[in-house]
């Protein structure tokens, strides 16, 4: 069989599983189907599928009931790539990349700490510095630890890391910080040793040391603990955190973009809760929830409808019910019309995405922020007015950490 033959029966059958899933076919049937009868086939095989499809007659609507099936095909790819600690794409190989070049800062920072004698102390500073400033990369790697691995060894009932390694992560982060704060001092030969003692070679130990942990302790437990699936959820997510020091994973980048792109995650209604792809919030949670915003929010729709307003305890400009249902251009005075028009028009027509706007009102400094929204094809399904009274706000300095006296 030529490959010719293999793409047209192949077409074929995947147009015989489209017809059937718009007829009525599980997703999951259709899988089973797909994989037993189509076998291996790569993201770019599908696009040249489908088009071919499409060429045929098929109706773009007609595929886009194939979109589950996508998924689950991509998904299950994920997981045979998951199933493996040495696959370069997984999360764990992953991770102790990223430790082998940390591993090197701490080699560099560690040989520079043995200099004796310091003939040119700006040039050692200069030197630490630049290495000090690497390692703040490192914060990256710890994150993508904290918020993605943690929280799955937590649904396993494992809550050791994040009540553990968590609080150590941040000593780590805390020593880096000092030690970048402290090297502005060194001025001296014993200035410096001071330096080393005290600051430089606790964090280098601190790194290393982590590094330990997560290899015999960390990775081998959650390589125990989690399924192909978590891992495949995982390096999902790992993106919006991203990567340090490595680059991201090649061979599954394309992939996922496929993935993330067939699965058509739209919020279902369900009982008195709204599941979103980020999580679920029950009807009366989600009016607490914006009431209890540091701001006032209004939404009007496409065709410039005020169709909501959140009810906060202190609201900067008054809303009163009646507003529900009327055109927006009416709730202003005419001397803004034109404002409120140019607004709109930019949003519906792509020019911009969002204005800022402040101004004194009432003795009081008031940030007015308008956004265009949009769905995943980027179509305009409204503007969300958001106001805020930020005097006391422009007064902050310094910093207040979480639970600090007064807090």
């Amino acid at each position: 069989m030529n490959a010719e033959t293999s793409r047209k029966e192949k077409t074929a059958i995947m147009k015989d599983i489209i017809l059937k899933l718009h007829g009525g076919l599980s997703a999951e049937a259709a899988r089973e189907r797909f994989e037993k009868e189509v076998g291996v086939i790569s993201s770019t095989e599908i696009a040249q599928l489908e088009q071919t499809l499409i060429d045929e007659g098929l109706a773009p609507e007609e595929i886009k009931q194939f979109c589950n099936v996508h998924a689950l095909i991509f998904q299950s790819a994920l997981e045979k790539v998951a199933a493996e600690e040495t696959s370069p794409s997984h999360p764990v190989y992953l991770f102790k990349l990223e430790n082998r070049e940390i591993e090197k800062l701490t080699a560099l920072l560690r040989q520079l700490a043995t200099v004796t004698g310091m003939p040119d102390v700006e040039n050692m500073r200069k030197n630490i510095g630049q290495h000090l400033g690497t390692l703040k990369g490192i914060d990256t790697h710890y994150e993508r630890k904290e918020q993605l691995l943690f929280p799955f060894l937590e649904k396993k009932g494992f809550m050791g890391p994040s009540k553990v390694m968590w609080g150590k992560d941040n000593e780590v982060r805390d020593l880096l910080r000092t030690a970048v704060d402290k090297l502005v001092a060194v001025k001296s030969d014993e200035d410096f040793k001071g330096y080393v003692s005290k600051h430089l070679n606790p964090l280098i130990e601190e790194v290393d040391g982590m590094i330990f942990k997560e290899e015999n302790i960390l990775f081998p437990t959650a390589l125990e603990k989690l399924a192909a699936s978590d891992w495949v959820d995982i390096l999902k997510e790992s993106d919006d955190v991203g990567y340090v020091f490595i680059e991201r994973p090649k061979e599954t980048a394309a992939l996922i973009r496929e993935l993330q792109s067939a699965l058509m995650e739209e919020p279902v209604v369900r009982d008195d809760a709204i599941t979103f792809p980020t999580g679920a919030i029950r009807l009366k949670e989600i009016m607490a929830m914006l009431d209890a915003l540091p701001v006032d929010i209004t939404f009007v729709d496409k065709d410039d409808t005020v169709r909501y307003f959140s009810q906060g305890k202190s609201r900067v400009f008054r809303r009163t019910r009646s507003v529900i249902g009327r055109q927006v251009q009416n709730c202003h005075p005419p001397q803004s019309l034109d404002v409120v028009n140019k607004i709109l028009t930019s949003f519906k027509n792509g020019e911009k995405d969002s204005y800022d706007f402040w101004i004194n009102y009432r003795d009081r400094f008031v940030y007015i922020r308008y956004f265009a929204l949009r769905d995943k094809e980027r179509n305009y399904v409204g503007t969300m007015e958001v106001t805020q009274e930020i005097t006391e706000i422009k007064k902050l300095e310094g910093e207040r950490r979480l639970l600090d006296e007064g807090a």
